[in-house]
């Protein structure tokens, strides 16, 4: 075989080796102001984050066959008797309507009906799960708060519109995946062109910080402290028309001040879109093989 028509077979990964590399590949990826090789939190570290990673897959396996909201329970769960902190849930809450969706079809063509069928045994699940995990910046809300039993017979979906406004997790249950498919396609193309997947996962985990001040910054640190990191991000992603030089000391530098202040600025939310979209393209096997994830050293 030669090595062309190698690089066109993926390996044959069930949901939960999609699920585990995504996730893997999300935490190396050097994203800026996140947890990556080598830029632990004092809190949180790399290794956290690829234990979280093996332990999910067995799990996420199981989806078609047990649910939307016991998978992302059992995730939950045993996340937490692995490394007693919240690395995962907004990733599984992202990845386990992926993988629940049937296989042939695109994923964006099949994820609607997903959704739709998620019920209150689901949101049930989610509810136990959520106050499990302990993810930064909750507070209460008015109406259907997560620290108490959910209404009677509350669809997941529409639980997850009333938060819908405020967090692009929850807004991926209303919207069809928009910021997900979208971040996808878009690392893709960054590949296409001729980046190294761990590059093209920043410059479109970038993109989509430019675009989505961070749910989690928000909830830490304010609406406002949120759109500045938005538009510095759109600022040091204007740069790369000055050459790659300008662009990566620029992003140097922003994560370092992301990192700042107990790493309150720290852009999680964005980083389990990109998890997700991640998920999305090894399962439908849109990356050719081996995968060149860092560039060549000259």
């Amino acid at each position: 075989m030669s090595a062309t028509s190698r690089q066109l077979v993926a390996p044959p990964l069930t949901l939960g080796g999609c699920a585990t590399l995504a996730c893997i590949w999300e935490a190396t990826a050097a994203k800026p102001g996140n947890v990556y090789r080598g830029a632990d939190f004092d809190d949180l570290t790399y290794a956290d984050f690829l234990t979280s990673a093996t332990v999910i897959g067995p799990i996420i396996d199981r989806t078609p066959e047990q649910g939307v909201g016991v998978t992302i329970l059992a995730a939950v769960t045993a996340t937490r008797a692995a490394v007693a902190t919240n690395t995962n849930l907004g990733m599984l809450l992202l990845i386990a309507p992926l993988a629940a969706a049937p296989s042939g079809l695109p994923l964006s063509a099949n994820i609607d009906p997903i959704l739709a069928a998620l019920d209150y045994n689901d949101t049930c699940a989610v509810y136990e799960a959520i106050p499990l995990s302990q993810p930064g910046g909750m507070g209460e809300v008015a109406e259907a708060d997560v620290n108490e039993p959910p209404p009677a017979g509350l669809t997941l979906r529409a639980a997850m519109a009333m938060a819908a406004d405020r967090d692009v997790i929850a807004r991926q249950y209303v919207n069809g995946f928009v910021e997900v498919f979208r971040t996808a396609d878009r690392i893709e193309q960054h590949v296409a062109d001729g980046q190294p997947l761990g590059e093209a996962i920043v410059i479109a985990f970038m993109e989509l910080l430019a675009e989505e001040p961070d749910s989690l910054i928000a909830r830490k640190a304010g609406l406002d402290a949120a759109r500045e990191v938005s538009q510095h991000a759109a600022t040091i992603l204007d740069s790369r028309r000055h050459g790659d030089d300008a662009f990566h000391a620029m992003r140097a530098e922003y994560d370092f001040w992301l990192r700042a202040d107990g790493h309150r600025r720290n852009p999680g939310t964005t980083a389990d879109v990109i998890a997700a979209a991640l998920f999305v393209l090894l399962r439908e096997k849109r990356l050719n093989w081996p995968v060149k994830f860092y560039a060549q050293q000259t």
